[in-house]
């Protein structure tokens, strides 16, 4: 078993409790973000945790019922509104101050990277679902901020044998439909 980075060690208890609450729902979810970078790239720190779960708004009560069961948090008042409008559900793990962001994913790419995951042991005791390589960097080129280029490096020099046609299609679709070439033209020479 590969050891887990010492960037992981800090957060093992809430991404414990994560994971828990991804198989409330057939583990229709991955983790995603600094976590999914440092385990498919290159160790980097990071203190949240996010996630990517296909779920409805509708089924936001219930996320957040099943996260408090697994001892996580809303971090913010009306949360169960907030998730609705934005998509998005903010929890904290109150035992080591965690936040973890967890996103409602809807897109036929989204299903496509929980479909596509892969289980990936972190510890003796627990593993996590991850997006692949190539996936994770198709959500870093979308998010296309300085710390996602680095991942994206990492990741790409850490899987030599990625599937480059897969990132390109997917990146330059999003690229076309956000109108913004500069996705695949910031990362077109890495790959």
């Amino acid at each position: 078993m590969k050891e887990s980075p010492e960037s992981v060690t800090p957060l093992l208890a809430p991404l414990t409790a994560l994971q828990r609450l991804m198989s409330h729902f057939q583990d229709k979810g991955v983790v995603i973000g600094g976590i999914a970078a440092s385990l498919l790239g290159k160790p980097r720190l990071t203190a949240d945790l996010d996630a990517l779960l296909l779920l409805s708004v509708e089924e936001v009560p219930r996320l957040i019922q099943a996260a408090q069961e697994e001892g996580l948090e809303p971090r913010i008042p009306e949360a169960e509104n907030f998730a609705r409008k934005h998509r998005i559900v903010l929890l904290r793990h109150p035992e080591s101050g965690t936040n973890i962001d967890v996103s409602l994913g809807i897109l036929p790419f989204e299903i496509e990277v929980v479909e596509r995951s892969v289980l990936f042991p972190i510890s003796s005791i627990i593993s996590i679902r991850l997006p692949t390589p190539e996936d994770l960097i198709i959500m870093k080129a979308i998010a296309h901020r300085p710390r996602d280029f680095l991942d994206i490096q990492a990741i790409v020099a850490s899987h030599p044998q990625l599937d480059r046609q897969r990132i390109k299609n997917w990146v330059t679709q999003f690229a076309e439909v956000l109108e913004m070439p500069e996705l695949w033209d910031d990362i077109t020479d890495w790959l």
